[in-house]
């Protein structure tokens, strides 16, 4: 989570301190919406999708809507789309696309692995550097996370993908806190970035959901998005 408008990041390379965990205990499908804010105040919905598409391969899918203040009015929506393969306890990246569209300014981006090489097009400037065993993007960088805090890790390092090149990004349990959402108050563990001052924080509830109640970052916008409602088949 990316979550989306929040630039969590993206690529990984996955070290951990728990065990290792079968590939059927990882989340195989699932809905989640939230409320996303701007300074505080209303901006849009959000939708997380995860569904098996056969061969082993996942999509997981991020759609933001605005839905009140300028978001609204330049009629503003974020689209990404992953498909990955569960590499143990990591969704490695298949492919990813994420689309902006707006009245104002859209823009496009892609990732595509390719035998051991990333293929970027963003906005029509392409890139291409080696790809990592493990590597995840973006999008999908929450869901390993969750899954990584669900098992007991204290502590994650994850290879991104991004745009010219894989960027490693260190997560680690800051505290346990009690936050309130729409889907309810809950006894959370916060999350905090540490390889970089960015203010980037995500709750999870890890024995619960796989996705955070939760993410604040101020950095790019002062966004915070908010669990509304989970669901699995």
């Amino acid at each position: 989570m990316k979550i989306s408008l929040l630039r969590a990041g993206l690529a990984a390379t996955f070290v951990l301190s728990a065990t290792a965990v079968s590939a059927a205990s990882v989340p195989q499908s699932f809905t989640a919406t939230y409320h996303v804010l701007q300074g505080g105040e209303p901006m849009g919905e959000a939708k997380l999708t995860l569904n098996p598409v056969g061969n082993g391969q996942f999509e997981y899918t991020d759609k933001v809507t605005g839905t009140s203040g300028l978001a609204a009015a330049f009629g503003a929506s974020t689209s990404e789309v992953s498909h990955f393969t569960w590499a143990g306890q990591v969704p490695q990246a298949v492919s990813y696309k994420y689309a902006f569209a707006s009245s104002f300014k859209p823009k496009n981006r892609e990732l595509v692995v390719q035998g051991n090489t990333v293929q970027m097009d963003d906005n029509g400037k392409h890139h291409s550097y080696p790809m990592q065993p493990g590597m995840v993007e973006r999008n999908t960088l929450p869901l390993a996370l969750g899954v990584a805090l669900r098992d007991g890790a204290k502590s994650a390092t994850f290879g991104v993908g991004g745009r010219q090149s894989v960027e490693m990004q260190t997560f680690k349990v800051a505290a346990s806190e009690k936050v309130s959402v729409p889907a309810g108050s809950f006894d959370a563990v916060r999350v905090d970035r540490t390889d970089q001052e960015r203010d980037f924080n995500a709750w999870y509830v890890p024995a619960k959901y796989p996705v955070p109640v939760k993410i604040s970052q101020k950095d790019g916008g002062n966004l915070t998005l908010e669990l509304v409602s989970y669901s699995q088949p």
